[in-house]
């Protein structure tokens, strides 16, 4: 998984089939996909319960690109050795999450995954400021975790803009994660992201038995950004 900031569509499986998984999963990568999101919540440090290392194992050889799993749950260290082996390429955890996140991140790089940061719509990125040489992503929260289908908050734009001068030239992607569309990633493109995470705004209209609707969908959010060129 080499490092380049060129624009990343990551659709959320959260917005999928969840009887067809591996056919969603294979449709919307053919379709122009290039990384795949996984949303994990607890019902803890989340409102909501979604996925755990099993799905994961069952969907990897279904993936052809990028698996980005987002570890929304608390605590994070217990589970990271069981999502690594479950074939996860990114595995992202909450700064809010627990007392130790330095520990956290060097647990991840040492499963052999790449290490990402998680921020909610409430914490600074000053929190950043002693743990941005142990991250490979930073992934910034424009909705608050836990579900989908909400709307941007648009005071991430400034948080993302900050984020972009603090990182400077180290290889750490920004990630977005929350009401992205064909009218907010442009938004956090110009900000300095490079990978836009999209549920319903990949899934809507398709299927696995017409999956056209998710190759339009990405192509209008990629093509939103391109007009940035």
């Amino acid at each position: 998984m080499s490092f380049d900031r060129s624009l990343k569509i990551a659709p959320s499986i959260l917005s999928a089939d969840f009887a067809n998984f591996g056919q969603e999963i294979e449709a919307v990568e053919a379709q122009g996909a290039d990384w795949i999101h996984v949303d994990v919540m607890d019902g803890h440090f989340v409102p909501n319960l979604t996925f755990g290392p099993p799905l994961c194992k069952a969907i990897r050889r279904h993936i052809k690109t990028v698996m980005d799993v987002h570890l929304m749950i608390a605590p994070v260290d217990p589970y990271i050795e069981a999502f690594a082996d479950a074939g996860a390429d990114v595995l992202t955890a909450h700064l809010e999450a627990g007392p130790h996140i330095h520990r956290t991140l060097q647990a991840i790089r040492g499963a052999g995954c790449k290490a990402g940061l998680a921020l909610n719509p409430g914490t600074p990125v000053e929190a950043l400021d002693y743990l941005l040489d142990m991250v490979d992503l930073v992934c910034v929260m424009t909705v608050n975790p836990g579900f989908g289908g909400q709307k941007f908050i648009h005071s991430q734009i400034a948080k993302v803009e900050k984020l972009r001068a603090m990182i400077g030239d180290r290889p750490v992607h920004i990630e977005i994660d929350g009401g992205i569309t064909p009218e907010t990633a442009p938004l956090m493109r110009a900000a300095g992201a490079d990978v836009l995470v999209a549920g319903s705004a990949v899934f809507k209209g398709g299927s696995v038995q017409d999956p056209a609707p998710y190759g339009q969908n990405i192509r209008a959010i990629r093509t939103s950004c391109d007009k940035l060129v």
